[in-house]
């Protein structure tokens, strides 16, 4: 079913895929963000994939109310039709949002499927719990690393080195964000300490409840390096729009890197891994 349309709809996706790869929302938006995942990239093609069902339908929808409103209008006919039934258009009217629905249904179940059926056995494991209002972190592994990861102020954005509002624009940079390594799969779970939250990452297609005294599960296979943000999305109190998500994706070499340096200390940590992405100085300059 995934196949029907495949040349149509990979025709949008041509122009995502040479966007850069720092996924973040841009104003007037009207499209999803660049797909960094194959779950992601599924969804991008299953809305394109039910638009060529439901712009046919409303054009066919609004085309039949214009000419049943102009044809059969008072004054151009007075004395209406007492047709009550007709087999033929019961049948039609009956049968043919059947057969629409299942070629939405197939595909739809399909990628509900796959959301809930990592590809692997995760390589990584991270809880993720919502806080009012910020997110705490931790790698479920040997060394177990946890943080919080705060809205990064503009008062720190000098003293972090991210002064680029285009890198890290406002409202969405964070202090300390969420590492993982590229072509990896992540099993992320999620929960709350005190209100509902909810924890999306539009790129990777992900978006899933945050609820105290409960874990739920889901999972991410970055397949691009780069810089990626979210929010809550779930409203929950105040600052709820202070609450960014952030998550870098880096290679296997540098997430290796980055564990050993937090084991010492978290702010060194951040500090060599974005020295060795930016390859400047910028950090010691600031005085880190």
């Amino acid at each position: 079913m995934k196949k029907i349309l495949p040349a149509l709809a990979s025709l949008p996706l041509l122009t995502l895929a040479q966007a850069a790869f720092a996924a973040q929302p841009t104003p007037w938006q009207t499209r999803f963000q660049p797909a960094a995942t194959p779950i992601m990239d599924d969804i991008i093609w299953f809305e394109i994939y039910t638009l060529w069902f439901i712009i046919p339908i409303t054009l066919f929808v609004m085309g039949l109310l214009g000419w049943v409103m102009f044809r059969y209008r008072a004054s151009a006919n007075p004395n209406p039709s007492r047709t009550s039934h007709n087999t033929l258009i019961e049948v039609i009217w009956t049968v043919g949002p059947v057969v629409i629905l299942l070629f939405l249904a197939i595909p739809s179940f399909q990628l509900l499927t796959a959301q809930y059926s990592p590809p692997d056995e995760p390589s990584i494991t991270i809880k993720a719990t919502g806080v009012q209002w910020n997110w705490d972190y931790e790698y479920q592994d040997g060394d177990n690393l946890s943080f919080s990861s705060f809205l990064l102020g503009d008062d720190s954005r000098a003293s972090a080195g991210k002064e680029d509002l285009e890198a890290y624009p406002r409202l969405l940079a964070v202090d300390n964000e969420l590492i993982v390594p590229v072509d990896t799969t992540v099993r992320v779970l999620v929960t709350a300490a005190d209100v509902l939250h909810a924890f999306a990452m539009p790129a990777f297609g992900i978006k899933v409840d945050a609820v105290p005294g409960r874990l739920n599960e889901t999972w991410f296979k970055a397949e691009a390096e780069g810089m990626y943000y979210g929010q809550c999305s779930e409203l929950c109190g105040k600052d709820h729009a202070y609450m960014p998500i952030g998550i870098r994706v880096v290679s296997q070499e540098q997430y290796e890197a980055w564990r050993a340096d937090a084991q010492a200390g978290l702010g060194d940590a951040y500090k060599n891994l974005m020295v060795a992405i930016d390859g400047d100085t910028k950090l010691a300059a600031a005085g880190q």
